[in-house]
This record gives structure tokens, sequence and C-alpha cells, in this order.
């Protein structure tokens, strides 16, 4: 009997189809270039910062656009590093880094603003902490608060454990953000590779040559055309 009938009325049967599941059909890979544009809604803005025109044609370099892994990884330690740093201008110094190191500019230069008027307090008292921790300095009440009497009256007293407690958080931000795109752009590759055997599996299946089709004995093929 012809593979694919029924048996019954000459009416076959559609060939059998593995069982892929819809969530797996609908995975994307995390690293995609429309993810990270998502993540970062001013991608294109960094073009035509004010703040970055003193860079002039070096923005247009097509190797600071790129959206790989190495790219992007290396954005995220640039961006995160000079976010910790309790410095002025941290987005052109973002933007130099990533013009020397060559990686993505506008990843690397929207990171920074992960410290803002809403975390920079927290961060400002941790750096401080560890600083202190770090210089064996005596324990002193802190409140920080933005302003510029604090500025140019508290920080100036405290500066040094908080630029020794920036640093330490700066390296270790630094550190986390590259190796978790790394890892999180190493599991995108897996699924990546998982859909594209799960396509080629349902071709196979549907095509006329197909290695997953059970197999009969020859002896048997003889007895029921015999039969």
């Amino acid at each position: 009997m012809p593979a694919g009938s029924t048996g019954t009325g000459g009416i076959s049967s559609p060939p059998a189809q593995p069982a892929v599941s819809l969530a797996r059909r609908r995975i994307r890979p995390p690293m995609s270039k429309n993810l990270v544009k998502k993540w970062f809604p001013g991608y294109e803005s960094v073009r035509g910062h004010r703040a970055l025109g003193i860079l002039g044609p070096r923005l247009r370099a097509p190797d600071l656009w790129h959206l790989n892994r190495r790219s992007v990884a290396g954005a995220f330690a640039v961006g995160l590093f000079v976010a910790f740093l309790p410095i002025p201008m941290q987005m052109l110094l973002a933007a130099i880094i990533a013009i020397a190191v060559r990686v993505n500019l506008p990843v690397s230069v929207l990171l920074v603003w992960v410290s803002n008027p809403v975390t920079i307090p927290p961060i400002l008292y941790t750096a401080y902490t560890i600083g202190r921790w770090i210089l064996n300095e005596p324990r002193r009440t802190l409140r920080v608060e933005l302003t510029v009497e604090w500025i140019t009256g508290e920080l100036l007293t405290i500066w040094v454990p908080v630029m020794v407690g920036s640093l330490v958080l700066a390296v270790v931000a630094s550190a986390a953000g590259y190796l978790t795109i790394r890892v999180l752009w190493w599991f995108s590759v897996i699924q990546r590779v998982r859909l594209r055997r799960a396509r080629l599996r349902r071709r196979l299946m549907k095509s006329q040559h197909n290695p997953y089709r059970p197999k009969t004995n020859s002896g048997e093929e003889q007895s029921q055309d015999h039969g």
C-alpha cells in the first residue's frame, strides 16, 4: 500500500508533522536588532546629539553602529563603567571610549543614563560606603543631596572614598553587563539553531524523501503484495 494512503476510497492523508510547540516557533533571538532598539528608544537620535557634535565624522563610522555580540557586549561594559563614575559629561566620555575600543556607540552612550537624578543619591551613598570600608575610614552620617551647596561642601570632604567606591562599582557593573550580554547572546544562538532544525525537520516530514518515516521489512511488503 503506498505510503500516505488511508486504504479507503483512495483518499491520501497528509504526512505526519513533528510536534513542535507554537511557543518555540514564535521564539526570537533575545539579542535581535529590533529588541536592542526597543531597549534603547533613543538609539537613532544619538547620531545627532548636540553633546556629541564635537566628535564630528567619527560618529558615522560603520563599526560603531554594528549590532553583534562583541559590539553590544562591549558597549554594555563601556556604558555601565562610565555610568557609575561621579563625573560630568558622561555621554561624551562614553562615546570617546566606544570610538577607541570600536564598540556600539549608541548603546554605550545611552547606558550612562543608568545614573540619573533618581539613582544618583543611592549610587553615591553606596560608593561612599564601599570606599570608606576599603580605606578604613571612620563611619559618619551622610545625606546625599543634589544641590550646589552639598556638592561644593559635603562632597568635597568625602570625594576620596566616593571615587574609590565608584571605581569598584564601575568595574563590577561593567563586568556583569559584559558577561550577561555574552551569555544571553549565546542562548540566542542556541535558540536559532533549534529553530532551524525544527524548520528543517518539518520540511523533511512534508517531502517525499522523508528519513523519519518508519521503514518496513521487505518480507512484510512482499507478503502484503501477494495477499
